[in-house]
């Protein structure tokens, strides 16, 4: 193949085109086609190639069919379901994993699962998996990728790597689906109720806080994105250290985290450490709004109108503070200094929302509206 007339060392001289040279002639030999190649090249991801072999399909939807009786539409559909990108039939995007998951996946709708719950748990897998493998991918990246290493060397290095560690994650993976799955079962609730009407509670009782930062949109036009992605990264890693049973930490978005907890209490003492935390690592201040009241979970995730005034509630509250409903305040009052924060207009609720500011006791601390209503 004529590397320079098909435009793959363009822009290259000495030791870089002879490099280029070097590993075009060995993908090549590995069975890539001229036209992988020139893609590889234009989203300058040659140096990937050999990992994307070691992770890459080499089975179609109708094989895996014949394999294992999962229709092939039903897997195309998965794969979109994991927001992939759009596959036919007789494309060769699966893998030998995937036999097996096709397997599996048979195994649960010929148990009973519908289409529907299948497809609402693998959006929810691939929304995860979307997420763990860009985390993962960048780790390694940054922990292998040395300075000055030529396309050949990166190549060569990062197959053999993930060739060796890619298999150790699957029991990385079970072991930790397995340990919230066993955590989702005890927090669930499966009583007489549900027994008679066949299904679990449409909606719970839930105190619910969003915790954010504050000003992190104008934040990011004054500091690198590194240093931005290390303010998110340390939300969500102190979000986790410091949420304790019956507290959860439902998802972290960039600038935000989500709990919630059937009790008001521990929640406000989450949210409270959680500023007090970034307060002295002298990061930037967090603010965080509570609510209680019912709230519906469908795909991992809390929908109602206490998630809506959590919202609300969060983006009046000042930098620094805690700021919680009625309801909160009444649940939590002996646990907690309380001060009255005022009368808010928030968005969808219909007249004022008088709002209370938590704290933790201090000395000489005590409720301050301990008499008010």
């Amino acid at each position: 193949m004529d590397f320079a007339a098909a435009g793959l060392l363009d822009d290259l001289a000495g030791e870089e085109r002879a490099q280029r040279e070097q590993l075009l002639a060995r993908l090549v030999q590995d069975g890539f086609t001229t036209e992988e190649l020139t893609t590889a090249v234009k989203e300058n991801r040659l140096a990937l190639l050999p990992v994307d072999r070691v992770l890459g399909g080499t089975r179609t939807a109708r094989e895996i069919e014949e394999e294992t009786g999962l229709a092939a539409a039903t897997l195309v559909r998965i794969r979109r379901q994991h927001g992939l990108p759009e596959a036919s039939p007789d494309d060769r995007v699966f893998s030998d994993e995937d036999v097996d998951a096709a397997r599996s996946m048979k195994l649960f709708l010929d148990a009973g699962f519908g289409e529907e719950r299948i497809d609402e748990i693998t959006r929810v897998l691939g929304e995860s998996m979307a997420r763990l493998s860009a985390t993962i991918t960048a780790a390694f990246a940054e922990t292998f990728l040395e300075p000055g290493a030529s396309e050949e060397e990166v190549a060569t290095r990062f197959a053999a790597l993930a060739e060796q560690l890619t298999p150790a994650f699957g029991p990385i993976l079970v072991a930790g689906f397995k340990d919230h799955l066993r955590d989702s079962v005890q927090r669930g609730m499966l009583g007489l109720a549900e027994l008679e009407a066949g299904d679990i509670a449409g909606t719970q009782e839930m105190a619910v806080c969003f915790a954010d930062l504050v000003g992190f949109t104008r934040l990011g036009g004054q500091v690198e994105v590194r240093e931005l992605g290390t303010v998110a990264g340390r939300l969500a890693s102190l979000a986790a250290s410091l949420t304790a049973a019956p507290v959860r930490l439902v998802k972290t978005i960039g600038d935000a985290a989500m709990f919630v907890s059937p009790d008001p209490a521990p929640l406000v003492g989450v949210a409270l450490d959680l500023i007090d935390a970034f307060a002295q690592e002298e990061l930037p201040s967090l603010r965080a709004g509570i609510a209680v009241g019912p709230a519906l979970i469908r795909s991992g995730d809390y929908y109602g109108n206490s998630v809506n005034m959590a919202s609300r509630v969060t983006g009046v509250a000042r930098p620094g503070s805690v700021l919680c409903t009625r309801e909160v305040r009444d649940a939590a009052r002996e646990a907690y200094a309380w001060s009255a924060a005022g009368r808010y207009k928030l968005k969808g609720v219909s007249g004022p929302t008088v709002l209370y500011r938590a704290r933790q006791y201090g000395a000489g601390d005590d409720n301050d509206d301990a008499g008010r209503s």
